[in-house]
Parts: structure tokens; sequence; C-alpha cells
């Protein structure tokens, strides 16, 4: 870091990515300091500036680097590579700058068992919710596939896992000579813990009778808004629960009553053409409800506008995925049960397909390519719609 960057990160001050220290702090709160910022997004400590946001700097610089490399190695779980630095200013005094890069092996935590997450304001502990979401960003735990201690197989619905299996043999999957209960734990559905059988957060939303009893916030919030602003007041708005397909069947139903089938003339009949490609709205529905952050106590939300369909799914892309990669067919399961059941049914392909076909689809039907946006942990996809002129034309 040179000197006039180290002046403009005193003038901004402390946020989520820089906090600054005087002097040399405990081993405690230096490795909490270090693991908070490993586990969100990492960041940087700059030691010799105090509160005034004065530079004091620092008197024994060697000791204080080895000091912070023994506590990034010894008492953060794992150790944590970090990198440190020092600048001087025109009248001598030196600062140190520890960069802390996002950790590769999150979730990190202190020798003293605690899991820290950065704010704005600092630190904190990580909440339970958090530290899904940090374990299953490495894919070593999948919210999917957690057992849910509450539910036992009664409370899954006979009917529902009857049409599953049908649905699956449909697809030319050969399941006969299997047993229910072998089948449910070899796709994840059901869990044997100490004994007992509990259904998985997917088999719950698969099967259940009443998957919104265990998780209130999984339905989808459908809404028909005219003209284009968010804050007009809705002229039709369903709360779509149940299990994950009646869901979509229930939501393509709403999508069908707003959208509009023009006829065209073809030969001698007249021949209804939907103004968006139900294929297309499939496939955003079925990703919305297979890639979503389950941790995030929130609906997916499809809205309806004039002009446009907007489908707000909750979470942020899963790790490693930016929005330019999944435009090319990159996609990282989030939730690899959730996805497989939809694989075994049907309604994905596994081959990263999904979304170019979409954008292909939209771009054929209205000349225009669906947007993708990531915003305040949600991830919202646009689909304009046609113009009434093209679509009579």
């Amino acid at each position: 870091m040179n000197l006039t960057e180290l002046y403009s990160r005193i003038q901004d001050w402390e946020n989520i990515h820089t906090e600054f220290k005087e002097k040399i702090i405990n081993h405690d709160d230096l490795a909490a300091t270090i693991v908070a910022f490993a586990n969100t997004d990492g960041g940087q400590i700059i030691f010799g500036v105090d509160s005034d946001k004065q530079i004091v700097g620092i008197d024994d610089t060697d000791q204080l680097m080895q000091f912070i490399d023994n506590v990034a190695y010894n008492n953060c779980e794992p150790p944590i590579t970090i990198i440190q630095e020092t600048t001087r200013n025109l009248t001598g005094q030196v600062v140190v700058t520890v960069n802390i890069p996002k950790g590769d092996q999150r979730p990190y935590r202190t020798n003293r068992g605690v899991y820290y997450v950065r704010t704005t304001s600092g630190r904190r502990q990580a909440s339970r919710e958090e530290l899904l979401r940090l374990f299953q960003s490495v894919e070593s735990l999948f919210y999917d596939e957690i057992y849910v201690m509450r539910a036992t197989p009664d409370d899954l619905d006979e009917q529902a896992i009857k049409a599953l299996f049908d649905n699956i043999q449909a697809q030319g999957i050969d399941i006969a000579g299997i047993t229910k209960d072998r089948l449910l734990q070899n796709w994840h559905l059901i869990q044997e813990v100490n004994g007992n059988i509990h259904p998985t957060l997917a088999g719950i939303l698969f099967l259940s009778r009443n998957p919104e009893f265990f998780f209130p916030y999984v339905y989808i919030s459908a809404l028909r808004i005219p003209g284009t602003d968010i804050a007009s007041e809705p002229i039709d708005q369903k709360h779509i629960n149940g299990c994950l397909t009646d869901m979509l069947d229930d939501t393509m139903r709403f999508l069908n009553i707003h959208l509009m089938r023009p006829h065209k003339i073809k030969g001698l009949e007249p021949e209804a053409k939907p103004e968006l490609p139900v294929a297309a709205l499939r496939e955003v529905l079925v990703n919305a409800m297979a890639h979503r952050d389950y941790t995030i106590p929130a609906p997916i939300r499809v809205i309806i506008f004039d002009d446009r369909i907007e489908i707000h799914t909750p979470g942020q892309l899963p790790n490693t995925v930016t929005i330019e990669s999944i435009k090319q067919g990159v996609h990282v399961l989030r939730n690899p049960t959730i996805y497989n059941i939809f694989l075994k049914i049907g309604l994905v392909t596994d081959a990263g397909s999904g979304v170019p076909r979409m954008i292909s689809l939209i771009r054929k039907s209205t000349g225009q390519e669906p947007d993708f946006h990531l915003n305040d942990g949600e991830f919202t996809v646009i689909f304009f719609r046609p113009s009434t002129e093209s679509l009579i034309s």
C-alpha cells in the first residue's frame, strides 16, 4: 500500500473491508478479527493509526508482524494465510497493513471455537444461518440434505411419494425391486438418525403434506401489478404453496392467466401463441426453486408488470458462479438433492444448457435477452414483454 492509498483509506475510515488499530492487541481479539475477515469477503487490518485518524506508527514492526503471523497460524482454525506490508509516512512513522484474503476453507473459527463474520461496524459471532451458508459456499454441507428433527415419515404424503415414483419411472429409470424407504434414503429425502427416520429438507419440500408448516417462508408470492412501478397496488396476488412440483404448476397457471395469448391467422385457422415461451418460464421457475438459498427466510417472488416479468430468488449465486458464467452454461449446485429430483422427473437436463436455452428462446420470441441482476441478497431475472403491436403483427 502506497502513502496516497493509505491516506485515502484513513479518510474513508472503517468499513466491512477495513479496520484500524493503534497498537498491538491481544491474541483472542486479533484472531477473532482475522477470522471475521476470512469468513466474509477478506479485508485489511491497519496498525499504527489512532481513533482520531492520525498516524502514530508502530515502534517495533518486526515484533508486531511476527506476533500477527503466529496468531493467524496458531489461533485460527484452520490456519489463515496472510500477507503483511509496511508503509512509512513523510515524518518516518510506519504502519503495518495485514492483508487477509477471503478464505477458501471457510468457515474459519478461533481456537476457542467461535465463528465470526464481518459487519460494517466491526464483527460479530456468526448466526446458525450464516454458518450454514458458509459451509454451503465451500460445498462441505448441503442444506437440502439436512434432516428435519421435528418431522417424521408420517408427515410425508403417500400419494406424493407414489406420484414421484411414477414420474421417475416415466423417465425410463428402473426402480423395480427397490423398497420405498431405500429409494428415499438413496435420494437423500429421508435420513436415519440414532435409529429414527426423519425427512430431509428436500424430502419435506417434495413429499410433505404441508411443507409450510416446517418452513413457513417456502412459497411463491405471485403478483400482477398494473403499470411498471412496484409501488402500485397489485390487481391480483396469490400465495402459492405446497410441494415444489405443485408450486411450479400453480405458478405456471398464474402466468397463463395474466400473459397474453394472441391469435395469429395461419392457413385457415387462428393459432394461439403465448407472448413468452412456456419452456423459458418453466426453466426460470425450476431454477429458482432448485438454486435458491433455503437458509434465507424469504419467498420466491414472481411479479408481472405491463412491460416485464421479474422473478426474484432469495440468495446470492453459489460460490464461484457469476452472471456471465451462468449465461455460458456454468452451474454449481447449491441444493444437489433438490436438483437431482428435478433431474429424475425430467425438469432439468444436468447439461448446463438450461439458461443458454432460456436466453435463446426469449431472444427469438421478443428480440431481447433477459436481464440478470444481483442485489441485496437476491438474484433477479427479468423477461421483457413484447409490445401489443408486435404480438398482433
